[in-house]
This record gives structure tokens, sequence and C-alpha cells, in this order.
């Protein structure tokens, strides 16, 4: 027989006089109101409230718990509202002990700390519904079990970045997802994570509000009706579910059926200003704390419970009002007129994935069992919509593959063709799939492993070593160049002037020169083509030179050879240089309007080329096979292709952007200029006229110190793009302008401060390769060269980690 509700309160207060503690005087009312409950027929539950509960006061209360399974109790629900510090092991004893009669847990987690949320996030929860407003989570891995939950709230996490691959396996009937202001960005890794979840029917970002007549934090000029319409909500301690269709029948008007559901929503907080600290775990972050005052109810209070149906009726009822995708006037980022009314909604609490372009129809066409996104319920004609979006502007994966492969398939296929071709009978027309070409397969392998791997493994390079016996030096990056016939090598120039010729596949160091007060910081290295121990090295105070690697000073034997370098005339305020195709002649410009033109063979200055610009010369590039055509871009907007035939007194042509130019480079087969301007103006123009060949129309981010860097990878398939203001590298079709992937760079180094793209280079021997130098907000942290490889897993990385670790020789420290 089940335990009766007097009986639970006798054995707490026993076990109160046990553990020599009174009883709490909240304890005893929830007690009591069950009780009544159980009297009047109505569901006999338990709202526990940890707001002022004292440690002492726990073991009483976890024996009570323990008890509860075998009682008449249906259901507990446990709640924390203030900033009281708890004993973070003593609520999950409490939680645990409850068991399956669990339902909600509803806590802030500022008072539990972090070991509190690791735990619950590695064993998990039985309750239903679990509200973790502002917590601490940096990249959110709930591995634990969840088996029963089915609506998740984590808004105003304010550090929340990410997702880890696998963290919403264990949640097969999570149905509602809540994550207004957080920090995720990711629209791939995002919904890589999500479509783990096989029953999420509703997802939030962001909060649209209804602004005719309604403010985001009141309703009326009392303040109260907001608080109120919630409080209506509860019924016997549950969260009540939101049914659109009832509203409907409640309300005269579409308008007020939007209106009165997303005053069900309403939330005030006061974000406190973060101080930036460090944090010693890499998935919980305890640096920006989020102060919610007053008895203002949250956000996620009334999310749905997760039973919500949307039935083609309640579909039909608001198609003409919520067509997201129709003509809108537009009125700001987040601002929408929606229907024949022009109803007018702007959203509140947005993460900043919103502000992707396409973010909605991504999600649509992503997740086709979506049903409610951010409040707006999804439509027939929505997803039809997306789906067109979607294909226009995103490639699902490589090559514009419109379904993912599986490498073995491709492989076996692969060798069929191969067997096909030696035992092919003469005069038999070859089918179709032996017809395919080896850089078919290739193309095929790429498109498969790409498709597998949603979190691409970034490996950040150390260059921290020992020159000389006794001696420890470390490294700040600024400038960095792939060889162009050696796979393995790659040559970077530091701020402090040095030369490093480093082994990335092992993290050796091949050859090393020192500044010798010679040079300031590096912004210029070019290698020779056909002389590749040669490379162009120029620093920003003019210094040129010419360094043989196999001259420089040895790593393995640390002396140096018997050569010197070879000096040129300096070019006052360098910014970039450049070799020909036939290794003959090289240009410098730099902070003037003004380019000069050397022989390397001579070591002499052959011209300098005047006022090419109105105003600097920021970046001039050779083309890749004719010895005398060059391209400059400079931050007078405009781009010019010049060729040394014909004395560039005046150019071949002129292009202009809307901004001023910040990067050019020809295309590996030179039928193309890729053109980088300011603020993510990317274009790439046929190289033979000028002529605008596409836009690739990345977001602006309105900042005119947001210097973007554009360069070509895969040969010409593909191109990839940073800005010095953004922690985001995009890979973009180079034939179509779609999306194919964003890399974020957000805690992505040896440091967990955020990071910015101070400049890029795709692998020339390995597809969806690249390496990105990448600069730390933080003052005090240095530059550091990250690898990116696109094909490889999470597993690749972990055996990579491992494998330096077994090999510390490969691994060098710092």
């Amino acid at each position: 027989m089940a335990i009766d509700i007097a009986t639970l309160e006798e054995r707490y207060i026993n076990s109160c006089r046990k553990h020599c503690v009174s009883p709490n005087d909240a304890i005893l009312s929830v007690l009591f109101k069950a009780e009544v409950k159980k009297s009047c027929n109505e569901l006999c539950s338990l709202e526990i409230s940890l707001d002022h509960l004292k440690d002492a006061e726990f073991p009483p209360l976890l024996d009570l718990c323990m008890e509860l399974d075998a009682s008449e109790v249906e259901a507990v629900d446990i709640r924390n509202e203030s900033l009281h510090v708890l004993n973070g092991k003593y609520a999950l004893l409490l939680m645990r002990a409850i068991n399956q009669k669990l339902r909600v847990v509803d806590l802030q987690d500022l008072a539990l700390g972090k070991e509190f949320l690791r735990d619950l996030s590695q064993r998990g929860l039985t309750c239903q519904v679990l509200n973790l407003r502002s917590s601490h989570f940096r990249k959110l891995n709930m591995m634990g079990e969840f088996m029963r939950i089915h609506t998740l709230n984590l808004d105003f996490s304010t550090s929340l970045t990410s997702f880890l691959e696998d963290c919403f396996s264990c949640m097969p009937n999570l149905m509602c997802l809540s994550l207004c202001e957080t920090r995720i960005l990711n629209l791939w890794t995002t919904i890589a994570a999500l479509s783990k979840l096989p029953s999420l029917v509703e997802l939030r970002f962001q909060h649209w509000l209804c602004c005719n007549d309604v403010g985001p934090y009141s309703a009326s000029s009392s303040g109260k009706s907001h608080h109120k319409t919630y409080s209506n909500q509860r019924n016997n301690g549950r969260t009540s579910s939101i049914n659109i269709g009832e509203l409907t029948d409640q309300y005269s008007s579409t308008e007020e059926v939007l209106r009165n559901m997303f005053l069900l929503n309403n939330v005030v907080i006061n974000d406190d200003e973060s101080r930036a600290e460090d944090s010693d775990d890499s998935e919980l972050d305890f640096s920006s704390p989020l102060q919610e005052h007053g008895s203002v109810e949250h956000l996620s209070n009334v999310f749905s419970r997760g039973n919500r149906q949307i039935n083609q009726q309640t579909e039909d009822s608001l198609d003409n009002f919520q067509n997201q995708n129709e003509a809108e006037p537009l009125a700001g980022p987040f601002t929408k007129y929606i229907g024949d009314n022009s109803v007018k909604y702007i959203s509140y609490h947005a993460s900043p994935i919103c502000f992707e372009k396409y973010y909605r129809e991504y999600m649509i066409a992503s997740l086709p069992r979506l049903r409610i996104l951010d409040n707006l319920p999804i439509r027939k004609i929505d997803q039809e919509t997306a789906r067109m979006t979607f294909s226009e502007y995103f490639e699902h994966v490589p090559y514009q593959r419109k379904h993912k492969e599986n490498v073995i398939s491709v492989l076996q296929k692969r060798e069929i063709r191969s067997s096909q071709n030696h035992v092919q009978s003469p005069g038999k027309k070859v089918s179709n799939l032996y017809g395919k070409s080896q850089c078919f397969y290739t193309r095929s392998l790429s498109a498969a492993k790409l498709g597998s791997c949603a979190w691409p493994f970034l490996n950040p390079l150390s260059f921290s070593s020992s020159i000389l016996v006794g001696e420890s030096k470390s490294f700040r990056p600024r400038q960095f160049e792939y060889h162009p016939s050696n796979s393995s090598h790659m040559v970077f120039g530091t701020l402090d002037g040095e030369i490093v010729v480093v082994n990335h596949e092992n993290g050796k160091i091949v050859s090393y020169i020192p500044s010798l007060g010679a040079m300031n910081s590096v912004l210029g290295l070019c290698w020779l083509k056909k002389y590749p121990s040669k490379l162009i090295a120029g620093s920003d105070n003019g210094s040129l030179k010419l360094y043989d690697i196999h001259h420089m000073r040895s790593m393995e034997t640390g002396i140096c050879g018997g050569a010197e370098s070879v000096s040129f005339d300096e070019f006052d305020q360098l910014t970039s240089v450049h070799v020909n195709s036939t290794d003959e002649l090289f240009l410098a410009s730099g902070y003037s309007r003004d380019v000069a033109l050397y022989d390397i063979s001579s070591g002499k200055r052959l011209q300098v080329f005047t006022n090419m610009h109105r105003e600097h010369i920021n970046v001039i590039k050779f083309a890749n096979h004719s010895p005398s055509v060059f391209a400059t871009s400079s931050f007078d907007q405009d781009v010019k292709m010049w060729d040394l035939r014909q004395k560039p007194i005046s150019p071949c042509y002129s292009s202009s952007s809307s901004r001023g130019n910040v990067m050019v480079c020809f295309s590996p087969d030179d039928h193309y200029l890729l053109v980088s301007a300011v603020d993510n103006e990317v274009r790439q123009l046929l190289a033979v006229d000028g002529r605008l060949h596409l836009n690739f129309e990345i977001a602006s981010t309105g900042s005119s110190q947001n210097y973007t860097r554009s360069y070509y990878m895969n040969g010409r398939d593909y191109i990839i793009s940073g800005s010095c203001d953004e922690h985001v590298v995009r890979i973009c079709c180079a034939q179509t302008g779609r999306r194919l992937r964003d890399i974020s760079l957000e805690g992505g180094g040896r440091s967990r401060s955020s990071m910015f793209v101070q400049s890029l280079r795709g692998d020339p021997f390995r597809e969806f390769n690249m390496s990105i130098l990448a600069a730390h907000m933080r003052p005090r942290s240095k530059s550091e060269i990250i690898k990116v490889n696109l094909l490889a897993s999470r597993d690749y990385a972990k055996e990579h980690f491992d494998a330096q670790q077994a090999c510390p020789t490969n691994n060098m420290g710092g």
C-alpha cells in the first residue's frame, strides 16, 4: 500500500530530530498542500523550492525523497529562483533520490557550481522538464541519460557557443528546446547536433513579439499584466502548454493569437557587465554571470511541455498572415511585417545564429520534423520555400552532390570500375558507372568524408622549441605560406622579424634565422617555384631579403650554413611581396601608391611605378602562369590589372568595389580574380576583362575595420574567406557562390579566449585542408597558426593527440 502524505510528514519530522535540525516550514507547507490536492482529487504533487534551504536541512529532506517512490505522491517539481548559494552535490542527491517521479527541474545554476553541471551532464536526470537558464556551459555536452526529458531550456546561457557532436544523443523524447540569448552561431554544427533529436518539434533561438501596443517588458501601465498572465498558466505546479488551436478559437483575430501567445513568454533580464577571466574547463564557463532580478517570470516558465500538436487546420488558419518568406517591408534585421495587415513583430533575446542570412530557411530545410521555430508555426508553404532557398544558397555536400555518400560505397564503385576496364568486351558500350573519371571518385570521397564530419579537426601548431642548447624561444607568427612543391613544409615570419621553416606535419622546425635587428614584423613572404629552397621575405621597416633555407640555421645541427642572404633596396612601409611565375622578378607594395619591381638574379631594383592608385596598395599579385601580368588592390576601392610589357603607365582595366580593397589573388588557372574588400565584400572577376563573375553575398557586420581576406582552396573549386573582426571562416563554392560550411574559431586555439582571423591559406596539396593565422582578442595572448582538416572526424583528432602524447619528439610543447 502506498505511503500516505500524513505518514510522509511524520517520517520527515522524525528524520529532522535524528539529524538535530528543526523541520523546514516550507517543506511542511509543501506536504500540507499535497494533502489538500489529494483530498480534492487533484494531481498529488510536491513543489520543492531550494531557495534559502540550508545545507543542514538537506539530510532529512533527502530521507523524505527516498520514500517518495513508494508514496501516493504522483509528481515532484524542484525549483530554485533565488541567487542563494547551494551545495550542488546535495541538490543532485535530492533529485536522483526522487527518481521516476521527478517532473520539473527549474534552476538557476548560478548558485550550484561547475561540479553540479558536470555531474548533471555526465550522469543525466529522470525529469521531464529541465530549465537551466543562465547556465555556464561553454560547449554543451549532455552525455548522460535524459530518457524522459521532453523540454529543455537553456535561455540566457551567454557562455554557450557550440554543441559537442553527441550532446543530444541520449534525449530521444526531447520535443522542445529553447536557446534564446546564447552565443550559438554556427549553422552547420548546430544542425548536426539537433539532427540527433528524433522527436524535436519546437525550437527557439529568439523571441518574436508583436509590437502593436505590446512592448518586450510590459503590457500595461501597471506593468503587472504579464506576470498575471503567466500565473494563470500554472496548474498544480505544472508548466502549461500553449495550444495555438485553442487560442485561435478564443480570440477574434490572428493578430491577437500571436500577441497573446507572446505575452505568455515575456522576460526581464539585467545583463551585468562581465569580466574577462580564464576558465579551467573547456565545457563550462563561470566568467559571465547573468543576473535576473525581481519577481518577473522567466521566458522558460511557459515553454511548452512538448505535447503541442500542430494540425493541418491550424496551419491553414495561419496561412494568410504568417508567410515568413513572402516579400516584407524591411524595417531592420530583427523586425518583420507579417500578413496583409502589416502586423509588426520584433525579435528579442536573439542568439547570433539568428543574424545568419537565410537562418530560418536553413533550419526548416535541415530539420523537416520541426513544427515551430522561434514561436512561429512552420507551414507547408514555408517548408517548400525553405527547400528552394536552401538549394539556391547552400551546398549540402561538396561539388553540388545532392545526397551524402558512404566512403565504403564510393571505394567499392571505384574498384568495380577498375576491374570492369580490364575485362571489358570489345564493342560493348560502357555504362555510366564505369565511365567515371578518377577525378569523379576523388571528389566523391571528399564529399563523403566532409558530409560525415560536421566538426572539423582543428589542430593548433606549436612553435616553441629549443633553438640552441640552453636557449628557449617562443614565436609570434605574423605571416605564413605553404611551400609550393614540398607538401610538408611551411614558412612563417614573426612580429619580431624571424623567419621559420616548419614541417607542419610533425611539428619540427626545419630551418630558422633570427632577425639580428635587421627586420621588424614580417608582412611579406613568397617562395620561388623553380628554386624551391629559396624565398623572398619583406618586413614593415622596408627590409627585403632573399633566403636559401639550405643555408639557414639547421634545427638538427644548430649551426648555420656559409651562404648569407641577398639584400635588396628597401621599400618603405612594405605590406606585400610577390614573385612572378619564372622566378626572375618580384614586386613590392606597401603604405604608398607606388610599386617597386626587382630583378632576383642581379639583386637590383629595376623600376618604381608611381601613383598607380589614389590610396595605398595593400596587396600585389603576379599571375600564376604569365610572368608579366599582375594585379593590385588598393584602399581607394579599385582593383587594377597591369602588364609589364605595356610599361604600366595605365592599367589593362580597373574594377571598383564599394569599400576599400584588402586582398586580390588569381585563381590557380588564372581565369579569375578573387577580390576581398572591407567587411565581407567578396567578389570573383573574370581575369580577362574584369567583369563581375560572382558576388558571394557574405553578410556585412557594419564595421569599417573588418578587414576581409579570401583565397582559393581545392584549385578553383572553393574559396575561403575570413575577417579580422570575426572568428568565422566561410567556405563557398567558387562557381555558384553557395555556402558549404563555416568554421568557427570561438575557443578553437590553445587559449579559450575569442579569436579572429588575421590571415589564412588553403593547403595546395590536400583537399579541404587549410591553415588559419588566428589572433586572440586578449592583448597578452599570442597569435597562432591553426590547421583545419574538414575531412577528419573527431575520432581522428583524438588519435592524432594520443599519437603526439606517445611520441613527444613530434610534439613541440609551448
